[in-house]
């Protein structure tokens, strides 16, 4: 790729984009096409419908955050459906300052930077232009030039809304330069830019004596009062500031309830009436959305103070948890690792997952319903099937604690242990033994957990490490078996035909003799048992695998190894169970014999080839497994 070919391509593109015109050629624009009238919660709304929005188990995701953001769907789907969704169709919500609350490293932070993003890609396109009125210091809206004794009849005519009013420094020009004929006025496309400070704010509290309420409202220039003559001349003020800039876009409030109360009283009228005091002008009419992060305990002290009762009212606030599925949370660990200097190091399997199951253990509470651990509910919240469980006791465990997720180890932490594994050892390859044995080290060090919780997440620490041996028995005994797929087809067919002669009171033929004999219960409950189905219980599982490959018929789909996870799960372990000591004598015999040592070099060729390990880790494995059988 040419490097500057690009850059040529993309200034062209800018360049094409750019529209210049006057009020009444917009007015034409607006005949043919409402949407640039949009407002800036229905703008940020439609950039996120735009990228697709799906069905998933009767809820709604949105595709525009799942590269970025994983396990917050319910989240994500509330964020959308109860707030962006609303304020797009003008409810009272859009009146309310949105507020993001949640625990550290829970992606609150990266939500914001994606609408911002999202929202510079969006006006680049037809669907999301933004026209302004050109040399406005707040790109504003041009239908502002439309007298407010005529904006009924002209929302009719064009099919819009007209809301707010002219900026001072555009009164003043209205009056000076046009001598108030708006036809003339002239009007550009403008492209929202947090960079070019258009469309974007942005404002973080720092020392409240040297921070000004300048910083929002835009400042008096004293150079030019003599020039002018007066405080009140818009020629004589910037309107530079956070909340200037930000109009027709998105407003971000980093960690808003650290803000000086002065700060925050400018919001009130803001998310209110659309609009803010500043200088000697009357108020400035913004259109924008209003975004704040912060954390649980910062919150709670806002909201214990009876004086932020007024602006407490005006917030919506919505709770963005940690992420309490593993499958979800090893993505947040690859997403972070890509993103750093150390993607070049080889990641074995189950090394991300080993310390994702650590993480997910700190977040969940402990239910009360019978018999649940939280290893259960953790397979559960994973979508796992849990034998004696169903979808709808998932539910009521997630509504048995609204702060579930709200707690617990973020992944920050689990990336700076990885990272102090991968730095101080040298390594070329990490395993799960490497970061569970980096994340019991840190531990000490982690000044924000007390020794209870210090003794529970040792405690998980213990639990991961034995899911971890489960999964590398699991994956060697598999590596194992030659021919591994057609092997346990072959067994799951014969437990199929097995199960129908059982359910039906008929006899099988044997593959040999052709001969008529009954069920294999021997076969059916060596199988069986590998799950834990009681023989109480044989005959209700069966019969389910039977309606269930019934049911796959009746849609002309074929009932296969890979339609049912827990009989193929008995399958798998059946045969890993046959296999057992023929693993355990290979992987730990320290002089293997030529028979043995072709053996562990077709294994380690198919763990290399099959499974993502490399040379190191692939033998690292094997003597792990070894150790382990030999326990």
């Amino acid at each position: 790729m040419d490097i500057f070919k690009r850059i040529a391509e993309h200034r062209a593109e800018s360049e094409r984009l750019g529209w210049t015109g006057t009020f009444k050629e917009y007015v034409e624009l607006l005949r043919h096409d409402p949407s640039p009238a949009m407002t800036a919660h229905s703008r940020v709304y439609e950039m996120i419908a735009s990228h697709g929005v799906e069905e998933v188990d009767g809820h709604n995701r949105y595709k525009f955050f799942e590269k970025e953001i994983f396990g917050l769907d319910r989240a994500i789907e509330k964020l959308v459906e109860e707030y962006f969704h609303s304020a797009a169709k003008r409810l009272d919500v859009r009146k309310r300052i949105l507020l993001l609350m949640g625990p550290v490293s829970g992606g609150k932070s990266t939500i914001v930077t994606m609408l911002k993003r999202g929202l510079e890609q969006f006006t680049r396109q037809e669907r999301g232009a933004v026209y302004a009125i050109k040399g406005c210091p707040m790109h504003e809206d041009p239908l502002h030039l439309i007298p407010n004794e005529l904006r009924p009849e002209v929302e009719r005519l064009l099919g819009v809304r007209i809301e707010g009013n002219l900026c001072p420094s555009c009164q003043m020009r209205l009056r000076t330069e046009f001598e108030g004929d708006i036809e003339q006025v002239a009007v550009e496309r403008v492209l929202i830019s947090e960079e070019n400070r258009v469309g974007i704010g942005t404002f973080s509290p720092s020392d409240p004596k040297s921070q000004d309420i300048a910083d929002l409202t835009g400042s008096i220039d004293f150079s030019t009062i003599t020039e002018f003559g007066s405080e009140s001349d818009p020629r004589a003020y910037r309107f530079d500031g956070e909340l200037n800039k930000a109009n027709r876009g998105l407003m971000e409030f980093q960690e808003m309830l650290k803000c000086d109360e002065k700060f925050l009283w400018n919001l009130l009228s803001l998310t209110q009436e659309g609009n803010f005091k500043a200088g000697r002008f009357a108020l400035i009419s913004a259109d924008e959305l209003i975004i704040a992060h912060t954390n649980e305990s910062e919150y709670k002290a806002f909201i214990s103070n009876k004086k932020n009762e007024a602006l407490q009212s005006r917030m919506i606030v919505m709770p963005i948890p940690y992420n309490l599925k593993v499958t979800e949370e090893e993505k947040i660990y690859s997403k972070l690792i890509s993103q750093s200097d150390m993607s070049h190091i080889h990641i074995a399997p189950h090394a991300l997952k080993a310390s994702a199951i650590f993480s997910i253990l700190t977040r969940l509470k402990e239910t009360k319903k019978q018999g649940m651990d939280l290893l259960k509910k953790m397979r559960m919240y994973d979508g796992e099937e849990v034998e004696g469980y169903k979808e709808n006791d998932l539910k009521e465990m997630q509504s048995e604690f609204s702060e579930e997720g709200m707690s617990g180890v973020d992944p920050r932490y689990v990336i700076n242990r990885i990272s102090s594994a991968l730095i101080k050892q040298n390594l070329s390859c990490i395993n799960a033994l490497d970061v569970l044995r980096a994340i019991k080290d840190g531990l000490d060090q982690h000044a924000s957990i007390t020794k209870e919780e210090r003794e529970r997440y040792l405690n998980f620490i213990s639990v991961a490490r034995k899911e971890y041996d489960g999964l590398a028995k699991k994956e060697v005994q598999k590596a194992f078996v030659y021919s591994f797929e057609e092997s346990a087809k072959t067994l799951f067919e014969n437990y199929l035909d097995n199960i129908e002669a059982f359910c039906n009171w008929k006899k099988i033929r044997d593959p040999l003799t052709d001969d008529e004999m009954e069920p294999d219960e021997r076969l059916m409950r060596s199988i069986e048992e590998q799950i834990g189905v009681s023989e109480n219980a044989k005959k209700a599982f069966r019969e389910e695998i039977l309606i269930r490959l019934s049911s796959y018929s009746r849609k002309g789909r074929k009932f296969d190894y890979n339609s049912h996870d827990r009989l193929r799960e008995a399958i798998e372990k059946k045969l890993f169970s046959d296999l057992k000591d023929i693993v355990k004598i290979t992987t730990s015999t320290k002089t293997p014999d030529e028979n043995q040592l072709k053996r562990i070099n077709e294994v380690s060729a198919r763990l290399i080839d099959e499974h993502g390990y490399c040379p190191t880790c692939a033998n690292e494995l094997l003597r792990y497994v070894g150790s382990l059988l030999n326990r």
